[in-house]
């Protein structure tokens, strides 16, 4: 599709370069803060659907659910195999992987 001069950019072009840009950006801070960070892709998701979609609700609940998830991880992850202690990072990618397959599914079936 050609531009329209009125607009001065290429819409399609610039979303795909922001789309492609998050996309990198996502995966590049998942991938140094490891499987924890996975939480913040996730956590909101649950919370939007319990706490609604209001912003100055929702981001205080991301963030107390956030810590009460990784604080109930980290628990788990040291009491249930002990001696022995898993990294919690394993543990919440257990729980986090499917549940956002889950939320992945719910967002095609309603597409």
């Amino acid at each position: 599709m050609r531009p329209r001069p009125s607009l001065g950019i290429a819409p399609g072009r610039t979303q795909l370069v922001l789309l492609v840009t998050t996309a990198l950006s996502t995966a590049v801070l998942v991938a140094a803060s490891g499987a924890i960070g996975f939480v913040g892709l996730v956590v909101p998701h649950a919370v939007r659907f319990l706490a609604g979609g209001r912003h100055r609700v929702l981001l205080p609940a991301c963030a107390l659910y956030g810590a009460i998830f990784l604080l109930w991880a980290d628990t788990a992850a040291r009491t249930l195999f002990s001696p022995r202690e898993v990294p919690v990072g394993v543990l919440t990618a257990l729980i986090g992987v499917p549940a956002f397959a889950v939320i992945m599914r719910g967002r095609s079936a309603g597409s």
